[in-house]
């Protein structure tokens, strides 16, 4: 093992069990994607001394269309509201927003929110990136079809064309709520990123489960392919 330990530069989060937290404590679902926005809300404040320069949240896939409509504007209610309301922290704590996926084909309103809190936080250094109506499996046939249109298709000219082409490498991929699978997030930016399931309702999850999986990260080998 190597004598220096590792350190997760970018870190995404499958951010899952806001209904399941709802239901053991017999609320309504939409109680448990609020909870989920606080919890979003102190990880986002608590990255800059762990070390992170990037932080990739799960917020809303393309498959989640599926969903109830009332559940969707629900959703897409707290979306508004937390543009609103956290887009000033943002500015005063220097984070750039970054989001990934077919964010504009949202509601033209969450549109123009998000391009303006984007230019808002565009100089920011730390980034928080937000996968929005996001499907990892659709952005690579979209990178892939951008890469042909350019001449030869290659890893290297995929890569170029992911949406999180200008982040950097993804080290730590955190699952929440005790599921073990990828969900269609981030399929080719895992290739060789370490991975951590973690037995907890993203409501309950706090800054000291983050905290426990980047130390758990700091002890693993990691070895690229090579032994």
């Amino acid at each position: 093992m190597s004598s220096q330990p590792n350190t997760a530069k970018h870190v995404a989060i499958i951010m899952d069990g806001n209904g399941r937290w709802a239901k053991r404590k017999h609320l309504p679902r939409a109680m448990g994607h609020r909870q989920g926005v606080e919890a979003v809300r102190k990880l986002v404040r608590s990255v800059e001394p762990m070390g992170i320069d990037c932080l990739t949240l799960y917020a809303f896939s393309s498959e989640n269309w599926k969903r109830p409509e009332d559940e969707v504007g629900d959703l897409m209610n707290l979306l508004r509201k937390f543009i609103k309301s956290d887009l000033p922290e943002f500015i005063a704590n220097d984070v750039r927003l970054k989001i990934i996926g077919d964010w504009k084909g949202l509601a033209p309103d969450i549109v123009a929110q998000l391009e303006d809190a984007l230019e808002q936080t565009s100089k920011g250094s730390r980034i928080l990136a937000v996968a929005l109506n996001y499907g990892s499996q659709d952005e690579i046939v979209r990178a892939a079809r951008r890469a042909a249109d350019e001449g030869e298709v290659t890893a290297d000219a995929i890569e170029r064309h992911l949406d999180t082409a200008d982040l950097p490498p993804l080290d730590l991929l955190i699952r929440t709520s005790g599921e073990v699978r990828l969900s269609n997030f981030l399929l080719w930016q895992c290739a060789y990123a370490e991975m951590a399931f973690v037995d907890v309702l993203w409501p309950d999850f706090t800054p000291e489960h983050l905290q426990q999986a980047l130390d758990e990260f700091a002890d693993r080998e990691r070895r690229f392919g090579g032994r």
